[in-house]
């Protein structure tokens, strides 16, 4: 059985979304400029929080989609079926702000995939990256400009976020072999 470690607990992802919301806030003047898209699964209750603290901070609300990115990764041909989830973006992205959202930055893959895909629904002003963990050992030249926490692991290691809006309790676990 893995040795498991609790890095962040529920109280530890609220400051770090309170503060990620505030760098996010500081950074974009034109607020109403601002959308914010989910990477399905990990980041779409992120960037639901997300929204509902810049709706505060900011006085309005704030768009908010998810995006499934399976279809666009360069992995495609390894995987048996990849697990489809919705992708919905009820707003144009065309020369808007989107602040891409993940629960987990890692190779940097992910990432890529998702600007690919975000290209079907327009040509955004501006792409932000907004990730709760950054575990370093990137493939791409990817770089977040948001992160909750820098957690260096292995490449043996897992870290596993869980939210409540999945029946768990809200926290991120390091797995170690």
């Amino acid at each position: 059985m893995p040795e498991a470690n609790i890095i962040l607990n529920a109280p530890a992802i609220q400051r770090a979304l309170t503060r990620i919301a505030h760098e996010i806030a500081e950074r974009n003047e034109a607020s109403a400029e601002v959308v914010l898209v989910g990477i399905q699964r990990g980041g779409v209750p992120l960037a639901e929080r997300l929204a509902a603290l810049l709706a505060g901070i900011w006085g309005h609300p704030v768009p908010c989609g998810h995006l499934d990115v399976s279809m666009h990764r360069d992995d495609l041909d390894q995987r048996a079926a990849p697990e489809i989830h919705p992708t919905v973006i009820p707003f144009d992205v065309t020369g808007k702000t989107v602040v891409l959202v993940d629960d987990v930055l890692f190779s940097g893959r992910t990432i890529r995939s998702a600007m690919d895909s975000l290209n079907d629904f327009g040509r955004p002003k501006c792409i932000q990256l907004a990730v709760l963990i950054d575990r370093g050992h990137r493939e791409l030249p990817v770089k977040a400009d948001f992160v909750g926490k820098n957690q260096p692991t292995s490449l043996a290691e897992k870290v596993r976020v869980r939210f409540g809006e999945t029946g768990k309790e809200d926290e991120v676990v390091l797995e170690k072999p």
